[in-house]
Formats: structure tokens, sequence, C-alpha cells
């Protein structure tokens, strides 16, 4: 059996529009749909811990991977709403 090569994340991936969802672009849509990404990550890590831990088909590998994944994900959007936040202080503070 081979074993797949391991892919770095796309970090990109997460803040991409999804196919077939057709919606007016904005901010709050791009922030919606990052949050639903984050959350589908967490919920497959779940899904995977659960299906491992009950002795279900599932590889070891597989179960980290998917953990691991989840975790940059939050890391990921944690790190980009802090630059956010960041941006909306600063423009705060300027005089007008």
């Amino acid at each position: 059996m081979a074993i797949n090569p391991i892919r770095a994340p796309d970090p990109g991936s997460i803040l991409a529009p999804r196919p077939g969802v057709k919606t007016p672009p904005g901010f709050s849509t791009a922030l919606n749909e990052a949050i639903e990404r984050v959350e589908a990550f967490q919920r497959d890590a779940s899904h995977k811990v659960e299906s491992f831990l009950s002795g279900e088909n599932e590889d070891l590998h597989t179960v980290a991977l998917a953990t691991q994944r989840a975790e940059l994900a939050f890391e990921l959007f944690q790190q980009v709403r802090n630059k956010v936040v960041q941006a909306y202080q600063e423009v705060m503070r300027m005089q007008i």
C-alpha cells in the first residue's frame, strides 16, 4: 500500500469563496465563509477522532492530519482576526 505524500496546507483556501454560493461580495460574507470553513475543519476532525476511538476503520495518521488541519485553520483565522482588529484600532486612532 503506497503512502501518499503530505502536502502543506493552503492558508488561502480557508478564506476562498465556496463554489456555487452566490452572495454579494463583502467583508461580512468573507468573514462568515471563513468561520464556516474553520468550523467544517473542526467538525471533520471531531468526526475522525470519534470514528477512530470507536474502532471504526480510521487510520491514526488520517486522524492526526485532520486534527492538525483544524488547529492550523483556527490559528490562521485567529491571526487574521487579530490583524483586522489592529487595523480597525489604527483607523480609529487617526485624527480627522
